[in-house]
């Protein structure tokens, strides 16, 4: 049993953190309160056409971040199955798929396909990099 739990209580705690960061609290408008600072801080001679570049860039980083990590964990949990890698692909893109719909619905956010294409880059990326690393590996 605790094997169990090593193995899949991460992914499951990584996709309720995807979850929740679909909803309001981090909108675009509440990350730029964030991020809009720090790059000022850092920079403060940043124009707000700059600042705004960044904010997009810095987002769109996230997401395929944070996919990379849910492609991590994915093959982690699924990597005692033969097929983990196909397993962990189909969950990244169905996730990435679902927490833009669910985005759809949440006022302060807009549901995006090509965001849904950064995830899966994302997922897909961390899960060739894993899957070669093994065959050199093996």
């Amino acid at each position: 049993m605790g094997r169990f739990i090593s193995r899949y209580l991460p992914l499951v705690a990584w996709l309720a953190f995807i979850s929740f960061a679909s909803s309001d609290s981090f909108s675009a408008g509440n990350t730029s309160r964030i991020i809009g600072p720090l790059v000022l801080w850092l920079f403060p001679n940043t124009s707000p056409e700059t600042l705004a570049v960044v904010h997009f860039i810095t987002r769109k980083l996230a997401h395929l971040a944070e996919y990379a990590i849910l492609g991590i964990l994915a093959a982690r949990a699924f990597r005692i199955h033969r097929r983990w890698f196909l397993i962990s692909l189909v969950l990244v893109v169905t996730y990435a798929l679902l927490d833009e719909y669910h985005q759809s619905f949440v006022p302060a956010r807009t549901a995006s396909l090509w965001d849904s294409l950064i995830d899966i880059t994302g997922g897909l990326v961390a899960l060739l990099v894993i899957r070669r690393r093994r065959g050199a590996a093996a």
